[in-house]
């Protein structure tokens, strides 16, 4: 006899509430293993897949794609211990969302006409814990759409790696299959989806792939998304998602914290000489971000005020024995700020790996939500921009950020002749309550003395 649990969406950590659902890894009807992931969901910090704790047969859906749900709320039914299924009852307990699960996914299958699955029971009478928190989202109906019997279902190789780029298509019927990407081995990018999106609407066509022929009474329309919008129509953005958890965060900043900027330009050149002699010895390249987070942390050795946060109900400073650096990264999904976990204790190689790791891993919508908080301190390197100078806002709960423009040839008088030198500007955002001007401007003249001449860090370390 079959038995039918429910599987709610899991406490996310981090003091996320709630989750889009972005995609159904399994239609009702498919047989699950213990850990298979069912659903990918977009949460405030990152985009990650919810592994499910029980195997058996998924009877019920709950939630489109799109819609947010709270914790707590029901994602899927399954029926175990069913003879089709051949699995066990115990889950595995593993769903925090993030971290992974035990083992790689087995193969969907479907369950075949002479194996009927059981019908979707109601909430109330399948679920085997404390009932679901109220609200819309809570309170939806399961989603049921999909073939219940069939053969297997698998998708032809696509070279697509940011979920973002596959929803963008599927919701616009565009067949990734037709297109070319142009990333690096053949990697379809969100680029190459918008391009193709616009030449069908500039040659009023479709890129969706065929469907089957309407009965007379049924009209087609044009996708929403590729429909004309009126002139001098307003555009609504709901601010939800990570564009809202970094509203919600910068407003915080400027409420809370009294921040004050000084800056300076400093000459670069030894530092880009030393960069050279360094990759050219063989080994493993060394990033520049790398060398400015090795100057960062000797500089935070010997200014421990801005490696810190305010404790404002106690009243506290609290000064951090570790340096968990922050740095920001554009991506698709908008800009984040993975963390370096003990950057002071790794060298310019392990920084470098580390930093391609989690820039590779933010891209692809990937980091956890680990990988995404406890910095206290931030490197900000917006001169990939092909700016010089920001002001930028400090990343709460932070006391400070160093931002680095961009090395650019400019005059400047060396050795008391006028040169053409590459020059940086470096600027220092810092919390005004955790120190004074002394202490940011020392700390500031101390890194800028690392990049004029690096042998300045050799010698401190």
């Amino acid at each position: 006899m079959a038995q039918v649990l429910e599987f709610k969406l899991p406490d996310l950590g981090e003091g996320l509430t709630e989750a889009e659902i972005v995609r159904w890894l399994v239609q009702v009807g498919d047989v699950v293993a213990v850990d298979q992931p069912v659903v990918e969901v977009e949460t405030a910090k990152a985009m990650v897949e919810v592994p499910c704790p029980y195997g058996g047969v998924v009877t019920a859906r709950f939630g489109e794609e799109g819609a947010e749900l709270p914790v707590g709320a029901p994602l899927i039914t399954v029926a175990v211990g069913a003879p089709s299924s051949g699995d066990q009852t115990e889950g595995s307990g593993n769903v925090l969302v993030g971290y992974g699960t035990s083992e790689a996914p087995a193969r969907r299958r479907r369950v075949r006409p002479a194996q009927p699955v059981p019908a979707a029971a109601p909430p109330s009478a399948a679920a085997s814990g404390p009932a679901a928190p109220s609200g819309p989202a809570a309170s939806s109906q399961p989603v049921t759409s999909g073939p219940a019997g069939g053969s297997t279902v698998t998708d032809g190789p696509v070279a697509v790696i940011s979920p973002l780029v596959r929803r963008l298509a599927r919701e616009n019927g565009l067949d990734l299959r037709k297109l070319t990407g142009s990333g690096p081995d053949g990697l379809i990018l969100r680029a190459d989806v918008e391009g193709a999106l616009r030449a069908a609407q500039e040659r009023g066509t479709s890129h969706a792939a065929p469907a089957p022929v309407p009965a007379p009474a049924a009209t087609s329309a044009p996708a929403p998304a590729l429909a004309p919008v009126p002139a001098g129509a307003d555009t609504r953005v709901p601010l939800k998602g990570i564009r809202g958890a970094v509203a919600d965060k910068l407003s915080r900043s400027r409420r809370e914290i009294p921040d004050a900027t000084c800056w300076v330009d400093a000459d670069a050149t030894e530092l880009m000489r030393a960069r050279a002699a360094m990759n050219a010895a063989g080994g493993p390249k060394i990033s520049l971000v790398a060398l400015l987070a090795r100057i960062c942390t000797a500089a935070l050795a010997r200014f421990p005020e801005l490696n810190s946060t305010v404790d404002q109900e106690a009243r506290e400073i609290v000064r951090f024995d570790h340096v968990h650096l922050g740095f920001a990264a554009q991506t698709e999904r908008g800009l984040v700020v993975p963390v370096v976990r003990d950057a002071h204790a790794r060298d310019a190689e392990g920084l470098t790996a580390e930093f391609a790791r989690l820039t590779e891993t933010a891209r692809a919508g990937g980091l956890t939500p680990a990988e995404l908080t406890g910095g206290t301190f931030t490197l900000n390197n917006y001169g990939v921009f092909g700016v010089d100078g920001s002001t930028p806002i400090i990343n709460h709960p932070e006391a400070a950020m160093l931002g680095v423009g961009r090395i650019v040839p400019k005059p400047w008088v060396h050795e008391g002749e006028l040169a053409v030198r590459q020059v940086v500007q470096l600027s220092l955002t810092f919390d005004h309550r955790v120190c004074d001007g002394g202490t940011a401007g020392g700390f500031l003249r101390y890194v800028a003395d690392c990049v004029e001449q690096p042998a300045v860090l050799l010698r401190t370390l």
